[in-house]
């Protein structure tokens, strides 16, 4: 018989509306319901939450990423968990590791790593491939040389990976690749993703229409946002179908237009939180390498840090989940509900998976983070198991 663990604290989110000094019911990996603390069944397991908070674990569809660790220097099971255990302690209790442009060769290795992690590494999605069908006149910080045009070969290795795959998302860009090619990516499950583009708005319509559903860190390398020229900034806003991805850093948006942004977007297409975080993540490393490139850090009075190329070309992100919800919070004046749904249950949405993920709701994942008062992570967990931190090995009880 399952045993049923009640997860107790001062106040429940579930992704909906507030629960105070209430406990989440967890049977096995799913949550089984939220009561009032008095009303936990005598039979349950009662665990004091560390925080204050209870909420959905944050879901994360950008990580390049943490640890010390570049997945396009490894892309290998190893580097996949050790990525996905640096931002857990973050409070990202699912992410879609991510790689940059790069290789067919080293593409496939990351296709075939996703695919056995999704199945052994906690919080593992699937992939989130960023290019190499990209566009050269917005390539960022990804290599010129390694960025081409979509062959049918390329097209058959990705309806391949898709059958693998619980989660496959597709960055590209229109100068790239054609209608077409995207709406039979799409019909095979196939996230496709916008960015990396000088497309105009008009362009941007039809690959909306052809299958595209999502747009990549939002204001990023893309056509920008003009008042005669709305370009793909203001497709991601004005298109109801398109979600968009934002990294609340301040350094890759500026917060008052991050905040003009939120305001804009409606559903049912939403703006969620990704972090693009680099190897740095939860290091005190100076500088990495990326395709062979230097990327050095530079960390502000925040400890939000700047990765730039020697040219000064933004290079990834050096935030956490965790920060970009108290940014949210602290520096847009969103709402604390509003911030949380950003972090979960909209990149859910986003990827097809709010029936399992996102909410703490009777037969969804027991994905949970613990927050303090500062909405520091205190505690995650993963389909029912506390894994961060983990539990004490000799049994004891932690605080």
């Amino acid at each position: 018989m399952t045993e049923l663990t009640a997860l107790a604290a001062a106040r429940i989110f579930d992704a909906e509306r507030w629960h105070d000094d209430a406990a989440v019911l967890v049977e096995g990996a799913h949550v089984a319901g939220i009561v009032p603390r008095g009303e936990v069944p005598a039979s349950a397991r009662l665990v004091e939450a560390r925080g204050r908070i209870l909420a959905p674990g944050f879901i994360d569809l950008q990580v390049n990423g943490g640890g010390g660790c570049q997945f396009n220097d490894a892309p290998d099971h190893d580097s996949i968990a050790r990525i996905a255990g640096a931002h857990r302690a973050f409070g990202t209790t699912a992410m879609l590791p991510t790689l940059i442009t790069d290789t067919p060769e080293i593409t496939a290795r990351a296709i075939r790593a996703a695919t056995g992690a999704s199945r052994a590494v906690p919080g593992c999605l699937g992939l989130h491939l960023e290019g190499p069908h990209l566009s050269l006149a917005r390539k960022g910080a990804h290599d010129a040389r390694l960025i081409r045009v979509m062959e049918e070969a390329d097209l058959d290795a990705l309806l391949d990976a898709a059958r693998l795959l619980p989660v496959l998302m597709v960055t590209l860009a229109p100068e790239s690749v054609t209608p077409e090619q995207v709406h039979r990516l799409a019909q095979a499950g196939i996230q496709i993703s916008l960015g990396h583009s000088d497309c105009d708005f008009e362009t941007a319509s039809v690959y909306a229409r052809a299958g595209a559903r999502l747009v990549t860190h939002l204001f990023n390398a893309m056509s920008p946002l003009g008042h005669r020229a709305p370009g793909l900034a203001g497709a991601a806003l004005a298109l109801p179908g398109l979600s968009a991805g934002l990294i609340a850093d301040g350094i890759h948006v500026a917060d008052p237009v991050a905040a003009l942004a939120l305001r804009a977007k409606a559903g049912p297409g939403r703006v969620f939180l990704v972090t693009d975080a680099m190897a740095p993540l939860g290091t005190d490393a100076p500088s990495f390498t990326l395709n062979g490139r230097e990327i050095t850090r530079q960390r502000g009075a925040d400890g939000i840090g700047r990765l730039t190329l020697a040219d000064g070309t933004l290079a990834g992100a050096d935030i956490d989940m965790a920060a970009s919800v108290a940014r949210l919070v602290t520096r847009l004046g969103i709402a604390l509900d509003e911030a949380l749904r950003m972090a979960s249950l909209h990149p859910a949405e986003a990827v097809g998976m709010a029936d399992r993920k996102g909410r703490l709701a009777p037969g969804h994942d027991a994905d949970l983070v613990e927050l303090d008062d500062d909405l520091r992570p205190r505690a995650t967990w993963i389909g029912g198991s506390r894994l961060y931190p983990l539990p004490d090995t000799r049994g004891a009880r932690p605080e």
